[in-house]
């Protein structure tokens, strides 16, 4: 790829528009929008679902952690 020069994009774009035609390049380009509209709507929605898991494992990790800790006078805590 990084032999690529003016030329070479210019005779690529001319083959790109003989093979699709440019009625259908629109179009195209279109699709190629909207699906990446909706990849990077589902990239976000999975990195939401995984904001709560981290902050419930944090929670359940210091209350695990605050429970096996030994009260301040030395005596055991009470079970509830």
């Amino acid at each position: 790829m990084a032999n690529l020069n003016g030329w070479h994009l210019v005779i690529l774009l001319l083959v790109i528009l003989l093979l699709f035609g440019a009625a259908k390049l629109p179009a195209l380009a279109k699709s190629m929008g909207q699906s990446a509209r909706v990849f990077k709507g589902e990239m976000k929605a999975m990195k939401e679902e995984d904001k709560p898991a981290d902050d419930q494992a944090s929670t359940v990790d210091s209350t695990s952690a605050a429970a096996s800790a030994p009260r301040i006078d030395g005596t055991p805590d009470p079970k509830p």
